[in-house]
């Protein structure tokens, strides 16, 4: 089992709790795991966009925030067109509602932890890759 199976597995957990209310998973999933989340464009991202405009979905479920994405600014386009077709949005680690201001400004903190960790790796592999130019590697 790899890292997007058990994500996967703990989505579908989290899904089979809320049967109460009604929850089904979907028996398609939209795992981008050979894309970075820094950006939109991933095939499996923009088929979720593709669905949520057919009025296919009506909640996402992603294990953390940053499965989504680790921009902020991608970040407020998806959570615009979440807003605009009325779709619930849930981490799975990360308790928050986006329906309340505190939950909102949460999940703006959350986001920012994330731009900064991937901006970080950035920064780390472009020193690295200097150091290793200057050392003639």
């Amino acid at each position: 089992m790899n890292s997007i199976d058990a994500q996967r597995l703990a989505t579908e957990s989290y899904i089979a709790s809320q049967e109460h209310e009604g929850w089904v998973a979907l028996a398609k999933s939209y795992d981008d795991g050979c894309y970075f989340g820094g950006t939109l464009n991933r095939p499996a991202l923009q088929e979720l966009f593709q669905d949520i405009e057919n009025g296919l979905v009506d909640c996402v479920v992603v294990y953390k925030i940053d499965r989504l994405s680790r921009s902020l600014i991608d970040f407020s386009k998806i959570v615009e067109l979440f807003d605009k077709h009325q779709i619930t949005f849930v981490s799975v680690t990360q308790s928050f509602n986006t329906s309340s201001s505190i939950g909102r400004l949460m999940l703006n903190v959350l986001l920012s932890f994330a731009q900064y960790e991937r901006e970080f790796t950035d920064e780390h592999i472009r020193d690295k890759f200097t150091a290793s130019k200057k050392k003639s590697m």
